[in-house]
C-alpha cells in the first residue's frame, strides 16, 4: 500500500521556542489516500482528520510545543523527535524498538521536503549521548532540526496515518490463525469508522508501535496494538470499541510494566500514570 502524494494544505511556521499557536485551517477535497485493495478496506483519510489527529499527538508527546520536538528522555539510550517523538538511535541497535525518525526522513524525500545536508546524510544520531544532546541544544544543527520538524507538522501527520493504515496488514500478516486475523480486522475497522476511535489507533501505533516484533515483549508479553486488538471483548461497535480499545490498552500498559525487568522497573512505573491517562482520553473526541 502506498500513501499519495499530497499536501495537506498547512504549513505551521514558528519561531524556535514558542508553545502551539492557532492552527491554519486545512485544504478540503483531498485525502490522505492509502490505496485499497480487494481484500483491504481503504483507509483514506482527509486533510482536517489527518490535522486534528496530528495536533493532539503533538500535544501528547511535546505538550505542543516546539522545544519539544527535539526531546531525550532521561531513561531512554536515543532522542524523540518531531511531534510523534519519532526516535532515532546513536548506534545500532541502541533499543529493541522500531526506529521511526529515518522513516520520516525518507518520508520527506518522498513528498519532495528539503533537508540540510548533514541530516540527510546521518544514518545514526549525531549526538551520542543525552549530554551532548541537550549542551547543544542553541547550535545550529538543532535550531535547524526544530525548524524542519516546525515547518513540516503536516507532513508528520501523514507519515503517522501511512503507519495506522500500514499496521493492519502488518499484524494480520503475524497471526497464524484465520479466525484471529478475522476478529482483529473486524476491530481495526470498526475503530477506524469513529472519531474517537481513528484517534485511538494513530495516537497508539505511533505511542506503542504494531507489536510484530518479538523483541518488542517483556517475558514474551508485548504490548503493542496488535496486544490491545487481541485483548479487546466481543465485536464492539461505536463508541464501545473505543472504550474496549481504550481499556484493553490499560491492561497491556499496566501488563508491561509488571513484566520489565529489574534495571527497567523504576522507569516504567514511573511514566504508567502518564500513559493511563493517555489511553483513557481515547473517549474524548
Amino acid at each position: 500500500m502506498k500513501l499519495a502524494h499530497i499536501g495537506l494544505g498547512f504549513a505551521v511556521f514558528l519561531c524556535l521556542t514558542g508553545n502551539l499557536p492557532a492552527a491554519t485551517p486545512p485544504q478540503t477535497g483531498k485525502t490522505s489516500a492509502i490505496q485499497s485493495t480487494p481484500a483491504m478496506p481503504d483507509f483514506s483519510i482527509t486533510p482536517a482528520q489527518a490535522h486534528t489527529v496530528g495536533q493532539r499527538i503533538w500535544q501528547n508527546e511535546c505538550a505542543g510545543t516546539v522545544a519539544g520536538l527535539t526531546s531525550w528522555n532521561k531513561s531512554e539510550a536515543f532522542p524523540s523527535l518531531g511531534i510523534g517523538h519519532f526516535i532515532w538511535f546513536p548506534h545500532e541497535g541502541a533499543a529493541p524498538f522500531d526506529e521511526s525518525f529515518p522513516g520520516l526522513i525518507a518520508f520527506f524525500g518522498e513528498r519532495g521536503v528539503a533537508v540540510p545536508r548533514w541530516l540527510s546524510s546521518s544514518r545514526f544520531c549525531p549526538w551520542k549521548t543525552r549530554e551532548k544532546f541537550l549542551t547543544e541544544q542553541d547550535s545550529l544543527r538543532m535550531k535547524e532540526l526544530r525548524q524542519l520538524l516546525a515547518n513540516t507538522v503536516g507532513v508528520q501527520c501523514d507519515y503517522i496515518a501511512r503507519r495506522m493504515a500500514r499496521a493492519l496488514p502488518k499484524m494480520l500478516e503475524a497471526l497464524p490463525d484465520e479466525t484471529q486475523r478475522a476478529v482483529v480486522k473486524d476491530r481495526f475497522i470498526s475503530l477506524f469508522r469513529t472519531p474517537e476511535g481513528l484517534y485511538a489507533l494513530m495516537d497508539y501505533v505511533n505511542f506503542k508501535g504494531e507489536g510484530t516484533k518479538e523483541s518488542e515483549r517483556y517475558q514474551g508479553q508485548g504490548w503493542g496494538m496488535l496486544q490491545v486488538l487481541e485483548g479487546m471483548n466481543g465485536t464492539p461497535r461505536g463508541l464501545e470499541a473505543v472504550r474496549e480499545f481504550s481499556e484493553s490498552a490499560e491492561r497491556a500498559l499496566q501488563r508491561r510494566v509488571a513484566n520489565a525487568s529489574a534495571d527497567r522497573q523504576a522507569a516504567e512505573q514511573k511514566w504508567l500514570k502518564v500513559w493511563e491517562r493517555r489511553v483513557r482520553g481515547y473517549l474524548t473526541p
